[in-house]
């Protein structure tokens, strides 16, 4: 087992292990985006998520077969270099990178656009300027830091979940709320059935459901500063199954259960919906203050991933070299001050375009998140390939299913793309991605990094 960290201070807890994962699971597409899911798929979104959730946890597994054998920063751009080629670990590193830009961009725009609900004279781009330098001066402190806000801005999260589905729960089965009596789950089936919108309508959800659970993989880059990665990996990892039963399933079971899948979403948010409905008043700024700190925690993540993925990169040789300087706390002050430069371009969005800023930005990051899942599985597929059948059964930590899980998330994760091509929708992240990845290319060749040894990796 390697243990190369490039200098980085292993002081991640397992709590703080645990309530990333947690949070990095948990976001603003659920909070928000859940409702349009709804509408295409109706109760058979219940479904989506239990597939899309089964897709993420093989990812997850596959990731940390290989982080446990090697718990290095950069994670999976270190491994796709070492195991596939430079060229692929050059573009799955500053792929990734890229795609924490664009969720960054994304992130302090949906903060701008909440904020403004609070302080309607504030110009939205304020509020999204304001949001990256917070983050970005978490990020600069300790790495001990940053795992105690996103242990606090998770548990926000886990509680409001948690409390709408204990509240759900008592209006379906005792009709507490609802004058003493059942609602029973008859919604889930009386309006149009399970598949209203037959079965197309089930496919064009799951690019939604899916793009919802894009973002844990991030996992995998806290190997390199958790405290016992043998340990605190796969417990992170292994508790996932769980958590998308509880908080994806649970939370949308009992919205559909108490209201037709129809009406969901036509007032706002549809957890906003389902607190009013209990007699809650301030549902609306109770929810607003959760999906602030969802962004915030997104955004916060971003800049972490982002700093640790440009180290990876600088050690490999496919990035500057000065980007991997560490501070007296063990944090790549220059790597996480680039990762911070460019989601300032955000700003300039959100000052000259409000209103399209947050559509623009997340057009293109689903694609880019969904070739990374694709990278990871291919590379631990390269990985098993290159142990020896006694090597492979003495894992500590192995991949589901293997062979065949890895081979049916691949070709999921590739349907699911071709699903992004043929809606309408989401044909926009194809006029974003791909020249991104052409440009990446086009400048691994121009900078000749495809001439250095191999051993750099």
């Amino acid at each position: 087992m390697v243990h190369d960290n490039h200098g980085l201070k292993r002081s991640l807890q397992p709590r703080h292990i645990r309530l990333m994962a947690l949070g990095s699971t948990i976001g603003v597409g659920l909070f928000l985006g859940s409702a349009t899911a709804i509408q295409l798929a109706g109760p058979s979104i219940i479904l989506g998520y239990v597939l899309a959730g089964l897709v993420a946890f093989i990812v997850l597994r596959a990731l940390g077969e290989m982080a446990v054998h090697e718990p290095v920063s950069g994670s999976f751009s270190h491994y796709a270099t070492r195991y596939i080629g430079p060229l692929a670990g050059y573009l799955v590193g500053w792929g990734y990178w890229t795609y924490w830009i664009v969720v960054g961009l994304a992130e302090i725009t949906a903060v701008g656009v909440y904020m403004t609900l609070w302080f309607p004279d504030v110009p939205q781009w304020i509020w999204a300027l304001s949001s990256i330098l917070a983050m970005g001066g978490i990020n600069f402190v300790a790495v001990k830091v940053f795992g105690e806000f996103e242990f606090w801005f998770s548990l926000i999260k886990v509680v409001a979940i948690v409390s709408m589905i204990a509240m759900g729960c008592g209006m379906i089965f005792f009709g507490i709320g609802n004058g003493g009596e059942p609602i029973g789950m008859s919604n889930l089936w009386v309006h149009g059935g399970i598949f209203p919108n037959g079965l197309e309508g089930f496919l064009l959800s799951l690019q939604m459901v899916l793009f919802a659970y894009v973002g844990i993989e991030m996992i995998g880059l806290s190997a390199g500063e958790a405290k016992d990665p043998s340990r605190t990996i796969p417990m992170a990892i292994d508790s996932l199954a769980w958590r998308i039963l509880i908080f994806y399933v649970g939370a949308l079971f009992v919205i559909l259960a108490i209201f037709p899948w129809h009406q969901v979403g036509q007032n706002g948010s549809p957890f906003v919906a389902m607190f009013e409905s209990m007699g809650l008043r301030e549902a609306a700024r109770i929810i607003n203050f959760v999906v602030i700190t969802a962004a915030l925690s997104s955004c916060n993540a971003g800049i972490f991933s982002g700093g640790r993925l440009l180290l990876g990169l600088s050690k490999s040789g496919n990035a500057p070299e000065a980007l991997s300087e560490l501070s007296a706390s063990g944090v790549p002050v220059k790597a996480i001050a680039m990762t911070i430069l460019l989601p300032t371009i955000g700003v300039v969005l959100n000052y000259f375009v409000p209103e399209k800023a947050f559509q623009w930005i997340t057009a293109a990051v689903t694609l880019i998140g969904l070739l990374v899942w694709i990278a990871i599985l291919y590379t631990q597929i390269c990985f098993r390939k290159s142990l020896s059948q006694e090597r492979s059964d003495a894992l500590p930590y192995r991949a589901i299913l293997w062979p065949y899980g890895s081979w049916f998330a691949i070709l999921f994760v590739v349907f699911v793309i071709g699903l992004m091509a043929y809606s309408e929708a989401t044909r926009m992240a194809f006029y974003v991605g791909p020249p991104i990845l052409i440009a990446l290319t086009v400048l691994y060749f121009v900078f000749g990094l495809h001439k250095k040894e191999r051993s750099k990796a």
